[in-house]
C-alpha cells in the first residue's frame, strides 16, 4: 500500500489484510535488500530467524524512553486444520530436494510430483549458478513442462512444497509454479535444502507470489539431510498437524 504525504505519530498499517510488511533484510540477503526503504511481506503470524528488531542504546542518558513489543507468534506453532489430501511438489537439481521429497512421500503416503522444465537448466555447477542467478535479477518464469489437471488441482487442499536455496530465495521455476495454479484457501508446507544460507528469503518470496495461502513453519534441510533427515521430517510433520502413513503413492503427470 501507498504511504501518505501527512506527517503521522505512532501509524497504524492498514486494518484489513493477511499479511504484514517489514523493512530492510538480513545478513544472508542480496545488497539491494539492505535499506530502509526496501519492503517485504510476511503472513501476520509469521516470524524468520532473519527478521527482527535491531537492539540499540542511547549514546547518552539525555534521551529516556521506553520500547515495548509485541510477543512473536512461531511459525506453525497452531497445527494446521487441514484434514483433506496433500501434495508434495518440488523442483530439485542436485537430488537434495529429491531425496528430501522422497522421505516426506514414503511417512506421509501423499501424491508426489517432481518439477520438470520445457528448457532444463545445465548439468554443470558453475553454469547453473550463472543461470539461476541471471533468471533471479531479471525474474524470469522458466516455462514448466510438468502440467497439473485444474480439477486434479483442486483435490489438495496441502501443498508440502519443495525446492533448493538458489542465491538466498526460490528458483524461479517455483515462481513460475506460484503463479500457474491458484492456491487461494491452500496450507503451503515448505521444505528447503540449503548449504548454509537456510530458507534465506524464499518464505517472503512465497508469500509475495501466494499472498491467499497459509504458510506453516518450514523444514530446512542442510544439503541431503543427513542420517537425521527421517527424524528431522517426522518432528516437521507432527508440529504442521500432519498425519504419517506407511503407504507411498508416487504420481507423475
Amino acid at each position: 500500500m501507498d504511504y501518505g504525504k501527512d506527517v503521522q505519530i505512532t501509524p497504524a498499517g492498514a486494518t484489513e489484510g493477511t499479511r504484514r510488511i517489514y523493512r530492510g533484510g538480513g545478513w544472508n540477503d542480496f545488497g539491494k535488500n539492505l535499506r530502509s526503504a526496501y519492503r517485504a511481506a510476511m503472513p501476520q503470524n509469521n516470524c524468520a530467524y532473519n527478521v527482527g528488531l535491531r537492539l540499540v542504546c542511547n549514546a547518552d542518558d539525555s534521551v529516556k524512553g521506553s520500547v515495548t513489543t509485541r510477543e512473536a507468534t512461531k511459525v506453525g506453532s497452531k497445527k494446521s486444520t487441514s484434514s483433506g489430501k496433500g501434495l508434495i511438489i518440488f523442483y530439485s537439481w542436485s537430488g537434495n530436494t529429491r531425496a528430501a521429497a522422497r522421505e516426506i512421500a514414503r511417512q506421509t503416503g501423499f501424491d508426489s510430483i517432481e518439477l520438470e522444465l520445457v528448457k532444463p537448466y545445465s548439468t554443470d555447477y558453475n553454469t547453473v549458478l550463472n543461470q539461476a542467478q541471471n533468471d533471479q535479477h531479471k525474474q524470469i518464469r522458466p516455462a514448466l513442462k510438468t502440467k497439473i489437471d485444474s480439477k486434479k488441482w483442486a483435490e489438495y487442499d496441502t501443498i508440502l512444497l519443495g525446492y533448493p536455496n538458489w542465491w538466498g530465495s526460490i528458483p524461479m521455476p517455483i515462481a513460475t509454479l506460484l503463479e500457474s495454479y491458484d492456491f487461494s484457501g491452500k496450507t503451503i508446507m515448505p521444505f528447503c535444502s540449503h548449504g548454509g544460507g537456510r530458507f534465506g528469503q524464499s518464505l517472503t518470496a512465497i508469500s509475495k507470489l501466494a499472498p491467499k495461502a497459509t504458510l506453516t513453519e518450514g523444514l530446512s534441510i542442510h544439503y541431503s539431510g543427513g542420517a537425521s533427515l527421517p527424524k528431522d521430517v517426522e518432528k516437521w510433520l507432527k508440529k504442521c498437524g500432519v498425519s504419517q502413513k506407511n503407504n507411498i503413492k508416487v504420481i507423475k503427470y
